[in-house]
Protein backbone atom coordinates (compact mmCIF):
# COMPACT_ATOMS: atom_id res chain seq x y z
CA UNK A 1 0.00 0.00 0.00
CA UNK A 2 2.84 2.75 1.30
CA UNK A 3 4.43 0.94 -2.69
CA UNK A 4 1.17 2.13 -4.66
CA UNK A 5 1.23 5.67 -2.43
CA UNK A 6 4.76 6.33 -3.36
CA UNK A 7 4.13 5.70 -7.11
CA UNK A 8 1.07 7.67 -7.57
CA UNK A 9 2.92 10.33 -6.04
CA UNK A 10 5.67 9.77 -8.13
CA UNK A 11 3.95 9.87 -10.92
CA UNK A 12 1.77 12.60 -10.24
CA UNK A 13 5.12 14.93 -9.40
CA UNK A 14 5.57 13.42 -13.21
CA UNK A 15 2.89 15.31 -14.49
CA UNK A 16 3.31 18.56 -12.30
CA UNK A 17 6.59 18.62 -13.51
CA UNK A 18 5.67 18.36 -17.46
CA UNK A 19 5.82 22.13 -18.30
CA UNK A 20 6.38 23.98 -21.27
CA UNK A 21 9.93 24.57 -21.78
CA UNK A 22 11.67 28.38 -21.51
CA UNK A 23 13.02 28.02 -24.81
CA UNK A 24 11.12 30.43 -27.01
CA UNK A 25 8.51 28.60 -29.55
CA UNK A 26 9.64 29.33 -33.03
CA UNK A 27 6.75 30.78 -35.10
CA UNK A 28 7.28 30.81 -38.81
CA UNK A 29 5.55 33.51 -40.97
CA UNK A 30 5.01 33.86 -44.82
CA UNK A 31 3.57 36.49 -47.75
CA UNK A 32 0.07 36.29 -46.81
CA UNK A 33 -1.56 38.14 -44.08
CA UNK A 34 -3.97 35.82 -42.81
CA UNK A 35 -1.10 33.39 -42.02
CA UNK A 36 0.67 36.19 -40.86
CA UNK A 37 -2.17 36.95 -38.08
CA UNK A 38 -3.22 33.64 -37.55
CA UNK A 39 0.79 32.80 -36.78
CA UNK A 40 0.28 35.82 -34.30
CA UNK A 41 -2.79 34.82 -32.67
CA UNK A 42 -1.28 31.44 -31.59
CA UNK A 43 1.37 33.16 -30.62
CA UNK A 44 -0.33 35.95 -28.10
CA UNK A 45 -2.38 32.31 -27.10
CA UNK A 46 1.09 30.83 -26.28
CA UNK A 47 2.27 34.03 -24.35
CA UNK A 48 -1.19 33.65 -22.39
CA UNK A 49 0.15 30.39 -20.88
CA UNK A 50 3.94 32.13 -20.06
CA UNK A 51 5.84 30.64 -23.14
CA UNK A 52 8.08 32.50 -25.18
CA UNK A 53 7.60 33.01 -28.98
CA UNK A 54 9.67 33.71 -32.26
CA UNK A 55 8.50 34.71 -35.08
CA UNK A 56 10.73 33.91 -37.87
CA UNK A 57 10.15 34.81 -41.86
CA UNK A 58 10.18 31.48 -43.46
CA UNK A 59 9.92 30.54 -47.19
CA UNK A 60 6.40 28.48 -47.36
CA UNK A 61 7.65 25.52 -49.40
CA UNK A 62 10.65 24.82 -47.28
CA UNK A 63 8.83 25.73 -43.67
CA UNK A 64 8.11 21.92 -43.64
CA UNK A 65 11.50 20.68 -43.66
CA UNK A 66 12.12 23.29 -41.19
CA UNK A 67 9.78 22.38 -39.27
CA UNK A 68 10.85 18.43 -39.37
CA UNK A 69 13.98 19.60 -38.54
CA UNK A 70 13.11 21.19 -34.93
CA UNK A 71 13.94 24.45 -36.44
CA UNK A 72 10.36 26.00 -36.62
CA UNK A 73 7.70 24.31 -33.79
CA UNK A 74 4.38 24.57 -36.27
CA UNK A 75 2.85 26.07 -39.21
CA UNK A 76 -0.62 27.52 -39.24
CA UNK A 77 -1.84 26.88 -42.68
CA UNK A 78 -1.06 23.90 -44.88
CA UNK A 79 -3.31 24.73 -47.76
CA UNK A 80 -3.58 21.41 -49.66
CA UNK A 81 -3.40 22.94 -53.07
CA UNK A 82 -0.36 25.01 -52.58
CA UNK A 83 1.45 22.92 -49.78
CA UNK A 84 0.29 19.77 -49.99
CA UNK A 85 2.85 18.40 -51.90
CA UNK A 86 5.94 19.69 -49.82
CA UNK A 87 4.10 18.80 -46.82
CA UNK A 88 3.33 15.31 -47.54
CA UNK A 89 7.36 14.69 -48.70
CA UNK A 90 8.31 16.44 -45.39
CA UNK A 91 5.84 13.41 -43.59
CA UNK A 92 7.55 10.92 -45.10
CA UNK A 93 11.01 11.80 -44.14
CA UNK A 94 9.98 11.91 -40.31
CA UNK A 95 9.57 14.75 -37.77
CA UNK A 96 6.17 16.36 -38.61
CA UNK A 97 2.73 16.04 -38.56
CA UNK A 98 -0.62 16.89 -38.46
CA UNK A 99 -1.56 18.63 -35.86
CA UNK A 100 -5.09 19.57 -36.85
CA UNK A 101 -7.54 21.02 -39.46
CA UNK A 102 -9.49 24.20 -39.38
CA UNK A 103 -12.96 24.09 -40.32
CA UNK A 104 -12.11 25.88 -43.59
CA UNK A 105 -12.56 24.90 -46.65
CA UNK A 106 -9.83 25.72 -49.13
CA UNK A 107 -9.54 26.60 -53.26
CA UNK A 108 -6.81 28.45 -54.79
CA UNK A 109 -7.31 28.81 -58.32
CA UNK A 110 -7.52 31.01 -61.40
CA UNK A 111 -10.29 33.82 -60.52
CA UNK A 112 -11.60 37.18 -61.91
CA UNK A 113 -13.86 39.99 -60.78
CA UNK A 114 -17.18 39.80 -61.95
CA UNK A 115 -16.83 43.20 -64.84
CA UNK A 116 -14.62 40.50 -66.04
CA UNK A 117 -17.06 38.27 -67.40
CA UNK A 118 -18.86 41.22 -68.73
CA UNK A 119 -16.58 41.29 -71.46
CA UNK A 120 -16.04 37.91 -71.24
CA UNK A 121 -19.62 36.04 -70.80
CA UNK A 122 -18.56 32.52 -71.49
CA UNK A 123 -17.07 32.40 -68.18
CA UNK A 124 -16.20 30.89 -65.74
CA UNK A 125 -15.79 27.79 -68.48
CA UNK A 126 -11.84 27.85 -69.03
CA UNK A 127 -12.44 27.33 -73.05
CA UNK A 128 -13.93 30.50 -73.00
CA UNK A 129 -11.89 32.49 -71.37
CA UNK A 130 -9.25 31.13 -73.37
CA UNK A 131 -11.77 32.70 -76.40
CA UNK A 132 -11.08 35.67 -74.67
CA UNK A 133 -7.70 35.67 -74.12
CA UNK A 134 -6.89 38.43 -76.25
CA UNK A 135 -8.98 40.98 -73.67
CA UNK A 136 -5.96 40.27 -71.26
CA UNK A 137 -3.12 41.09 -73.48
CA UNK A 138 -0.75 43.55 -72.20
CA UNK A 139 2.68 45.36 -73.38
CA UNK A 140 4.32 42.42 -71.18
CA UNK A 141 2.65 39.33 -73.04
CA UNK A 142 1.98 40.56 -76.47
CA UNK A 143 -0.51 39.38 -78.44
CA UNK A 144 -1.38 36.36 -75.38
CA UNK A 145 -3.53 37.16 -72.13
CA UNK A 146 -1.90 37.67 -69.37
CA UNK A 147 -3.10 35.52 -65.96
CA UNK A 148 -1.52 36.95 -62.92
CA UNK A 149 -0.08 34.43 -60.83
CA UNK A 150 0.99 34.36 -56.88
CA UNK A 151 4.72 34.56 -55.69
CA UNK A 152 7.14 31.85 -57.08
CA UNK A 153 7.17 30.07 -54.44
CA UNK A 154 3.70 29.25 -53.85
CA UNK A 155 4.48 27.01 -56.80
CA UNK A 156 1.12 26.96 -58.22
CA UNK A 157 2.30 25.18 -61.39
CA UNK A 158 0.09 27.77 -63.59
CA UNK A 159 2.48 27.48 -67.00
CA UNK A 160 2.20 24.20 -66.57
CA UNK A 161 -1.57 24.19 -66.71
CA UNK A 162 -1.39 26.73 -69.96
CA UNK A 163 1.00 24.43 -71.53
CA UNK A 164 -1.30 20.95 -70.98
CA UNK A 165 -4.51 22.66 -71.82
CA UNK A 166 -3.01 24.92 -74.53
CA UNK A 167 -3.79 28.28 -73.31
CA UNK A 168 -3.10 31.36 -75.23
CA UNK A 169 -2.22 33.27 -72.05
CA UNK A 170 1.79 33.82 -70.12
CA UNK A 171 1.46 33.88 -66.31
CA UNK A 172 2.98 36.72 -64.98
CA UNK A 173 4.11 35.86 -61.04
CA UNK A 174 3.17 38.76 -58.49
CA UNK A 175 6.22 39.40 -56.08
CA UNK A 176 3.59 39.30 -53.10
CA UNK A 177 -0.01 38.85 -51.95
CA UNK A 178 -0.32 42.66 -51.68
CA UNK A 179 0.96 43.27 -55.53
CA UNK A 180 -2.11 41.17 -56.81
CA UNK A 181 -4.73 43.23 -54.53
CA UNK A 182 -2.85 46.29 -56.21
CA UNK A 183 -3.91 45.27 -59.61
CA UNK A 184 -6.91 44.40 -58.72
CA UNK A 185 -7.65 47.81 -57.39
CA UNK A 186 -6.17 49.33 -60.01
CA UNK A 187 -8.15 47.15 -62.85
CA UNK A 188 -11.71 48.20 -61.05
CA UNK A 189 -10.93 52.12 -61.79
CA UNK A 190 -11.59 51.33 -65.22
CA UNK A 191 -13.28 47.97 -65.38
CA UNK A 192 -10.73 46.38 -67.09
CA UNK A 193 -10.38 42.56 -67.47
CA UNK A 194 -8.60 40.85 -65.51
CA UNK A 195 -7.87 37.23 -64.06
CA UNK A 196 -5.55 36.26 -61.59
CA UNK A 197 -4.95 33.96 -58.78
CA UNK A 198 -7.20 33.81 -55.57
CA UNK A 199 -8.00 31.93 -52.97
CA UNK A 200 -10.76 31.42 -50.42
CA UNK A 201 -10.90 31.95 -47.56
CA UNK A 202 -9.46 35.44 -48.11
CA UNK A 203 -10.59 39.16 -47.25
CA UNK A 204 -11.19 39.61 -51.47
CA UNK A 205 -14.59 37.42 -51.23
CA UNK A 206 -15.79 40.60 -49.15
CA UNK A 207 -14.37 43.43 -51.14
CA UNK A 208 -14.78 42.36 -54.84
CA UNK A 209 -17.97 39.80 -56.04
CA UNK A 210 -16.29 37.65 -58.27
CA UNK A 211 -15.78 33.61 -59.54
CA UNK A 212 -13.12 30.53 -59.88
CA UNK A 213 -12.39 29.55 -63.12
CA UNK A 214 -14.05 26.21 -64.63
CA UNK A 215 -11.25 23.79 -65.14
CA UNK A 216 -11.29 20.06 -66.11
CA UNK A 217 -11.91 19.02 -62.39
CA UNK A 218 -9.32 18.17 -60.36
CA UNK A 219 -9.27 13.93 -59.46
CA UNK A 220 -6.33 12.22 -57.69
CA UNK A 221 -3.08 12.16 -60.26
CA UNK A 222 -4.05 14.51 -62.95
CA UNK A 223 -1.27 16.99 -61.48
CA UNK A 224 1.25 14.04 -61.28
CA UNK A 225 0.43 11.02 -64.17
CA UNK A 226 -0.38 11.99 -67.66
CA UNK A 227 -2.75 9.00 -67.69
CA UNK A 228 -5.12 10.73 -65.41
CA UNK A 229 -6.67 13.86 -66.76
CA UNK A 230 -8.23 14.92 -70.32
CA UNK A 231 -5.13 15.57 -71.99
CA UNK A 232 -3.08 12.54 -73.09
CA UNK A 233 0.82 12.76 -72.25
CA UNK A 234 0.14 16.05 -70.27
CA UNK A 235 0.55 16.60 -66.39
CA UNK A 236 -1.58 19.44 -64.37
CA UNK A 237 -4.55 19.28 -67.11
CA UNK A 238 -6.90 20.32 -64.49
CA UNK A 239 -8.16 22.92 -61.94
CA UNK A 240 -6.72 22.71 -58.21
CA UNK A 241 -8.98 21.07 -55.62
CA UNK A 242 -12.52 22.78 -54.97
CA UNK A 243 -12.95 21.40 -51.45
CA UNK A 244 -9.35 21.54 -50.10
CA UNK A 245 -7.88 21.05 -46.55
CA UNK A 246 -6.25 23.76 -44.45
CA UNK A 247 -4.30 21.89 -41.62
CA UNK A 248 -2.25 22.75 -39.25
CA UNK A 249 1.45 21.24 -38.66
CA UNK A 250 3.94 20.49 -35.50
CA UNK A 251 7.49 19.16 -35.26
CA UNK A 252 7.16 15.91 -33.62
CA UNK A 253 9.19 17.03 -30.57
CA UNK A 254 6.89 19.97 -30.06
CA UNK A 255 4.12 18.00 -27.52
CA UNK A 256 6.87 17.16 -25.22
CA UNK A 257 9.09 20.27 -25.35
CA UNK A 258 6.23 22.51 -25.19
CA UNK A 259 2.96 20.09 -23.98
CA UNK A 260 0.65 23.20 -23.21
CA UNK A 261 1.07 25.12 -26.63
CA UNK A 262 0.69 21.40 -28.21
CA UNK A 263 -2.40 21.23 -26.69
CA UNK A 264 -3.91 24.73 -27.73
CA UNK A 265 -2.90 23.96 -31.06
CA UNK A 266 -4.22 20.99 -32.07
CA UNK A 267 -7.51 22.31 -30.63
CA UNK A 268 -7.26 25.38 -32.48
CA UNK A 269 -9.75 24.92 -35.63
CA UNK A 270 -10.89 28.06 -37.77
CA UNK A 271 -13.62 28.97 -39.79
CA UNK A 272 -13.73 30.25 -43.68
CA UNK A 273 -15.03 34.30 -42.49
CA UNK A 274 -12.78 34.44 -39.51
CA UNK A 275 -9.90 33.53 -41.26
CA UNK A 276 -11.06 36.65 -44.10
CA UNK A 277 -11.71 38.49 -41.28
CA UNK A 278 -7.88 38.00 -40.31
CA UNK A 279 -6.25 38.83 -43.73
CA UNK A 280 -8.97 41.99 -44.02
CA UNK A 281 -7.51 43.78 -40.90
CA UNK A 282 -4.43 43.79 -42.50
CA UNK A 283 -4.73 44.15 -46.36
CA UNK A 284 -8.26 46.29 -45.84
CA UNK A 285 -8.11 48.04 -42.58
CA UNK A 286 -4.39 48.65 -42.72
CA UNK A 287 -3.08 46.88 -39.23
CA UNK A 288 0.07 45.81 -38.67
CA UNK A 289 -0.60 41.84 -38.18
CA UNK A 290 0.28 41.97 -34.18
CA UNK A 291 -2.26 44.40 -33.51
CA UNK A 292 -5.08 42.54 -35.88
CA UNK A 293 -4.14 39.85 -34.09
CA UNK A 294 -5.05 41.40 -30.90
CA UNK A 295 -8.39 43.02 -32.42
CA UNK A 296 -9.43 39.51 -33.82
CA UNK A 297 -8.69 37.51 -29.88
CA UNK A 298 -10.87 40.67 -28.65
CA UNK A 299 -13.10 39.87 -30.67
CA UNK A 300 -13.55 36.27 -30.79
CA UNK A 301 -13.18 35.11 -27.62
CA UNK A 302 -15.85 32.32 -27.60
CA UNK A 303 -14.13 31.47 -30.24
CA UNK A 304 -10.24 30.94 -28.43
CA UNK A 305 -11.09 30.49 -25.17
CA UNK A 306 -12.24 26.89 -25.08
CA UNK A 307 -8.56 25.90 -26.30
CA UNK A 308 -6.75 26.90 -23.07
CA UNK A 309 -9.24 25.29 -21.45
Amino acid sequence: MLLLGATALAVFASQASAKDSSDPIVIPTHNWSSQIVMSHVIGQLFQKLGDNVEYVSTDSQAVYEAIRLGDAALEVEVWEGAFGASFDAAVAKGGIHAAGAHEAITREDWWYPMWTKEACPGLPDWKALNDCAAIFATPETGEKGRFLGGPVDWLKHDAEKVDALGMNFVVVNAGSAAALWAELAAAEKDKKPIVLFNWTPNFVEAVWKGEFVEFPPWVEGCNTDPKVGPVPEKVYDCGNPANGYLKTAAWDGMQEKWPDAYKVLTKMSISNPLISEMAKLVDVDGMEPEDAATAWLDAHQDVWKPWLE
